[in-house]
């Protein structure tokens, strides 16, 4: 067994996880997984560039991160930026202090290298069963952008487009500084239209319809998971690998398309983090569905951050 740390920071969350892996087999031992919003990618769509304030509330959660990874004695880290980090034009400024904190430059990882990393995270496990059936189109579904991954035992075809949670909330929900809440029938059509165009483009590159399983990963489908299977609270376990029906995701997306914010806020299973995105990010994970005609969701929690730990062990 190698000890490894990973992270990935996205859009919307920084993650770590620290693992003992076997390189030869494959097999991960959680040590320590957490995950912080820190919203990296504020305003990143509208200004091209991460704010201050965005700056600092990651290199924050670094910091606490650089400590676990001490503590437990990692051998080895790899730290991956997506979406925000790849379109911001003062990367610069978030490479320098990820190097000051924790000693690694991030590496900024392209859209495809983004959909290996979720493929082989999400996929390990579910290979030999006898109810998940290949080929999988593996979802991640994060705060700037969806990978599409299509394989079996490995990457068939992958695509990186750029429509996520945030980057839909702001781009369509945000009036004046302020979230629509809820909104508009005028606003959904318009993420709707968005969202359409986004998938069209997946398409170009990935036969969506191809699956015959269809895997969802990252915060808006294990929140819209949590929901759907009634938790009093957020259950990691309960989550992992459950089964959930197209017609429950229809419902559940309604519901939070009309919700006002304290609405949402008092779902047990809701990170404060998410109550602003999570409308936006279920329309996406609904509108893949009703393309790629799944009637039901593979849920995982794990994803393209075990992908990382396989990668560094």
């Amino acid at each position: 067994m190698k000890r490894v740390a990973a992270i990935d920071c996205g859009t919307n969350s920084i993650r770590l996880l620290v693992a003992d892996v076997d390189p030869a087999t494959g097999e991960l031992k959680d040590l320590d997984r957490r995950m912080q919003i820190v919203r990296l990618g504020q305003g990143v769509d509208r200004t091209g560039r991460l704010a201050p304030e965005a700056l600092e509330r990651t290199f924050a959660a670094c910091r606490e991160y650089a400590a676990v990874i001490k503590g437990l004695g990692a051998e080895q880290l790899r730290f991956v930026a997506t979406s925000a980090s790849r379109d911001a034009e003062n990367r610069a400024d978030f490479v320098r202090g990820v190097v000051d904190i924790l000693g690694v430059e991030p590496e900024v990882i392209t859209g495809d290298q983004e959909a290996e990393f979720s493929f082989n995270g999400a996929t390990k496990e579910l290979a030999g069963r006898a109810d998940v059936e290949p080929p999988y189109l593996v979802v991640d579904i994060g705060g700037g952008s969806t990978e599409f991954v299509l394989g079996s035992d490995s990457v068939r075809a992958a695509r990186s487009v750029d429509v996520g949670c945030v980057r839909m909330t702001e781009r369509h929900l945000l009036r004046d500084g302020e979230i629509s809440d809820p909104p508009s029938p005028g606003d959904i059509a318009a993420m709707k239209t968005d969202i359409a165009a986004a998938l069209d483009r997946a398409e170009e590159t990935v036969p969506l319809r191809e699956a015959t399983t269809l895997v969802g990963l990252a915060g808006s489908v294990t929140t819209v998971a949590a929901i759907a299977l009634g938790l009093d609270h957020y259950d990691s376990e309960a989550i992992h690998h459950a089964r959930i029906p197209l017609a429950k995701v229809r419902e559940i997306t309604g519901d939070l398309l009309t919700s006002t914010h304290a609405e949402r806020a008092a779902s047990p299973v809701m990170h404060p983090g998410r109550v602003d995105v999570i409308a936006a990010g279920a329309l996406v994970l609904l509108s893949i569905m009703e393309r790629v005609g799944a009637e039901e969701v593979v849920v995982s929690e794990h994803d393209i951050l075990d992908g990382i730990a396989w990668s560094a062990a």
